[in-house]
Parts: C-alpha cells; sequence; structure tokens
C-alpha cells in the first residue's frame, strides 16, 4: 500500500480562500485580526506562520515593526501565491514549502510563531516539539484551534466541494490537551480567550512563551474559559 496522499495538496487556493471568506464561515477574517492583535501586543521582530495558504494575514505586518517573516505550507502552490503577493511588501520573507509535522526546517528562529488552525490535521505533540526548535528562548506560539459545535459540522458547508476530503484527516484538539502537551515541552500559558467567528463557530486562541534555558516552567494554569 503507497502512503496516503495530504488532501491539502489537491485543493485549490481560490477553493480555500473562497471557503474561509465566505460571510456563513468567516474564518479568514477571524485569523487575519488574532495575527494581527500579536503582532500589535508583542511587536516582534520576526515570525513565522505555520501552515501560511496563500499569506492571509501577512497584509497586516508592518515591516518597520517585524522586519523577517517566514511562512511555511505544505502546498507549494499555496506559497507560490504567498510570494507573488508579499515578496514586494515584506522585503525579508522567508518561504518554505514543507510538512511541519515531517520536515526538518533550519531558519533562524523568530520571536514569534503563528499556528491558526493547524493542530486540527497533524500530531499536536510532535509539531510542539518541533516549534520549540523555530522560536528564540523566551518567544510566543499563538495557537488558533476550533471548538466542537452541536450545530455546525467541523467542515462548514459551502460550495466548495473539495474541502470536503479535509473530514477525513481533521480532528479537533481541546484547548486544555494542546495546554497539557505544551507545558511538557516547556511552554507556558499566559493567555487564553474564545472568539466567535462570523459563521457561529467558536475558536479558542491560546499564547504561550517558551520558556527561557534559565527559567524552568511554572505550574500556575492561566486563567481564561476553556
Amino acid at each position: 500500500m503507497g502512503v496516503m496522499k495530504n488532501p491539502w495538496l489537491d485543493i485549490p487556493l481560490a477553493d480555500y480562500e473562497g471557503h474561509m471568506a465566505m460571510p456563513n464561515v468567516g474564518q479568514a477574517q477571524l485569523l487575519a485580526d488574532v495575527f494581527a492583535s500579536a503582532l500589535s501586543k508583542y511587536k516582534p521582530r520576526s515570525v513565522a506562520v505555520l501552515g501560511c495558504a496563500g499569506g492571509n494575514g501577512l497584509d497586516r505586518v508592518s515591516s518597520e515593526v517585524t522586519e523577517r517573516v517566514v511562512g511555511v505550507d505544505l502546498n507549494p502552490d499555496y506559497i507560490r501565491n504567498a510570494r507573488t503577493r508579499f515578496a514586494h511588501q515584506i522585503p525579508l520573507l522567508e518561504l518554505l514549502v514543507g510538512d511541519v509535522q515531517k520536515d526538518e526546517f533550519t531558519f533562524e528562529p523568530v520571536e514569534l510563531a503563528f499556528a491558526g488552525l493547524l493542530f486540527e490535521y497533524v500530531d499536536a505533540e510532535v509539531v510542539l516539539a518541533k516549534i520549540r526548535a523555530m522560536l528564540t528562548p523566551g518567544g510566543m506560539l499563538i495557537t488558533v484551534v476550533q471548538l466542537p459545535s452541536a450545530t455546525i459540522s467541523e467542515i462548514s458547508p459551502s460550495p466548495f466541494a473539495s474541502l470536503g476530503a479535509l473530514s477525513s484527516v481533521m480532528r479537533l484538539v481541546p484547548p486544555k490537551l494542546l495546554r497539557h502537551l505544551a507545558a511538557a515541552h516547556e511552554y507556558h500559558e499566559t493567555e487564553a480567550q474564545t472568539f466567535e467567528a462570523a459563521g457561529g463557530k467558536e475558536f479558542h486562541v491560546q499564547e504561550f512563551r517558551l520558556a527561557t534555558p534559565n527559567h524552568r516552567l511554572q505550574s500556575t494554569p492561566a486563567s481564561g474559559r476553556n
């Protein structure tokens, strides 16, 4: 038996972006807003966007503050589009094709990593371990995960049928589990809050700080909705 092809490789960027921007989905806007908020709050000189697709949110980057941006995505067409759109706006833009779960990346560590709706499609523990090497000591990891809904399917209904293939690989990650796994890899949750997208689904945003070598993690949990 051959290895199953990742369904993300067969979803046209126009389908993905069209779906995410639909009024009854509203997730592109939410992800861009969360990313922009993190940029404003932490003013990182360098960031990595894991699962960057066509670069949603990169238009919020101010190169005067954030000098270097790394984007990683599995789909080479997504990366090509992101380069076409943002290479002129962000002078130090590194765009890499690869699987954050399986591949090794050797870019210089960044001060902030953003993983919006990434953990639903990967082994969270494996990827948390890999992100450690991508972050500077004391660096921030911002995660966005989808919360279960009693009334809306995990993949929101839309005319873009290609996204239906994701239902076979999507697994919701409870925020409590993500916090527990992160703590095991020396990330400390500093803040957590829940947002509702325009389509009615709820998403949980967690902010984690990676321990510095001379500061081991405290076990005090952060407050916030679970």
